[in-house]
């Protein structure tokens, strides 16, 4: 018997295009050909997918890397704006201390506020007795 879970789509699609126009300016400078290299390899071949159920971020050369995390690995949303708040960068810190970088992200605030939603949303008691956990051996997670 196979269940099937739903998983709704809040975003997908690439870093913001604000980011490549402003450093493809910078480029006619010689000490901007670095950031709009970076641009255009973001522009290329980094997507991002962030659903209800997971955050999954493909990039690196030719978009072969991939790194998909579910919102009860996450510890902490961090963000910074960029281009006057259009766009931002986000680091998501997981509960084993590694991190998950997200440049260039559109739309960060509502993605931000739409992660630490899912990520303070924690099962009941009556979830862990039924994954075969008692409630003496689950600890951090509100009653």
């Amino acid at each position: 018997m196979t269940k099937s879970v739903q998983e709704d789509t809040f975003y997908e699609g690439g870093p913001a295009k604000g980011d490549l126009i402003v450093n493809l300016l910078l480029g006619f400078t010689l000490i901007g050909l670095p950031f709009t290299i970076g641009a255009v390899v973001r522009a290329l071949w980094l997507r991002f997918n962030i659903t209800s159920r997971r955050v999954s971020v493909s990039g690196g050369w030719m978009g072969r890397d991939r790194s998909q995390v579910v919102y009860s690995q996450i510890r902490e949303v961090r963000c910074v704006p960029r281009g006057f708040g259009a766009w931002g960068d986000m680091v998501l810190v997981l509960n084993d201390g590694s991190r998950l970088e997200m440049r260039s992200l559109p739309r960060f605030r509502e993605v931000e506020t739409f992660i630490l939603e899912r990520i303070t949303v924690r099962p009941d008691a009556g979830q862990a007795t039924a994954a075969g956990l008692n409630d003496s051996t689950s600890k951090g997670f509100a009653a």
